[in-house]
């Protein structure tokens, strides 16, 4: 096939977003909504780049869109330069005013409720150009916003170990038991792990990262994990159980505790979560491992090679500082690999 040597025409980044627009959504008002363009020129310049490329990228009907072959796989060539000209953009406003646009950090649960208010403190009183937007939600979904640029930078426990991201730890924090008034270890310090077999500990549901180190810790205790978890009425008076199951029944810490006063088990609280949770209830009592306490440590997670990781890793040096008035142990050192 012969090849032109004239100047190929170029489709045009409104021309490309129109169509990855319409491919997602097949449905041209609503990609016109979601991209802000009037429906019109939505359709005029989707024909215009299927005039430029010289294929036909979509199948219209009286009732619906559908994408031809060579849209399908145009669209995610499409989408890759849109999201290549978005880092380009991204690496030049950094470059251009550092701590300014847009930050989207991703929050989980277990962490948000306690440590919130000292970053939004933070980067009101340090940053006041940059606008904070914070995401909560469990470590895998964050972990997958991040990983497709949905989320800039994330806040949450690990290690992770994802290859792609770089974690900026912050502190560790020990994780304390919380109990009924009437509980044998309600009060007490010096609390050796193996007390864990004994007890009728209840965690969060599957999904949440804290439950998954809270299992680990029984693990390391010598505790037994089948089982879904039998009734609370098979615990003696002074809560005493061994061999009990670990039984799951909260969606939130708050929750958790609540059904901890109500005589139903015991749980384990990272530090942090303490004051707030714990004096919701008269009926609850605080005891301490011995050390080495069980513990967690949080970090600030980016994605290996961020635009903007000369701003992350000075935002952690900040919260580090910032985060020395909680019950935690500061983590005095840069990037883990």
């Amino acid at each position: 096939m012969a090849v032109s040597n004239g100047k190929r025409r170029q489709p045009s980044l409104a021309q490309l977003r129109a169509f990855a627009a319409v491919a997602e959504h097949l449905h041209f008002r609503d990609a016109a909504a979601a991209i802000g363009m009037s429906q019109p020129a939505l359709s005029g310049a989707v024909a215009a780049l299927e005039e430029t490329l010289g294929v036909t990228l979509l199948e219209r009907t009286t009732r619906k869109v559908l994408l031809s072959p060579a849209g399908e796989r145009l669209a995610v060539r499409a989408k890759a330069v849109l999201d290549a000209v978005g880092e380009l953009l991204e690496e030049a406003e950094a470059v251009r005013a550092p701590f300014t646009g847009t930050l989207r950090l991703g929050v989980i649960p277990t962490v948000a409720p306690y440590l919130l208010p000292t970053v939004l403190r933070l980067v009101h009183e340090r940053y006041p150009d940059l606008d904070l937007q914070v995401h909560e939600e469990q470590t895998a979904s964050l972990i997958d916003g991040l990983a497709t640029g949905r989320l800039d930078l994330l806040l949450l426990a690990v290690p992770l170990g994802v290859p792609g991201i770089t974690e900026l730890p912050l502190f560790d924090e020990d994780f304390v038991l919380v109990t009924p008034l009437d509980h044998w270890l309600g009060g007490r310090e010096g609390i050796p792990r193996e007390a864990l077999k004994e007890l009728n500990l209840l965690l969060l549901d599957e999904g949440h990262c804290l439950r998954d180190q809270a299992l680990e810790i029984c693990r390391d205790a010598g505790r037994g994990l089948t089982g879904a978890g039998r009734s609370p009425s098979a615990e003696g008076g002074d809560g005493r159980r061994a061999g009990a199951p670990v039984t799951t029944t909260a969606a939130g810490l708050s929750t958790l505790v609540q059904l901890v006063a109500g005589g139903l088990g015991c749980t384990l609280l990272p530090r942090t979560a303490l004051k707030l949770e714990t004096t919701r209830s008269s009926q609850l009592l605080t005891g301490y491992f011995a050390d080495p306490a069980p513990s967690r440590r949080v970090a600030l997670a980016m994605r290996a090679g961020a635009a903007r990781g000369a701003e992350y890793e000075e935002l952690a040096g900040a919260l580090r500082e910032a985060l020395r008035v909680l019950p935690v142990r500061v983590v005095d050192r840069g990037r883990v690999p």
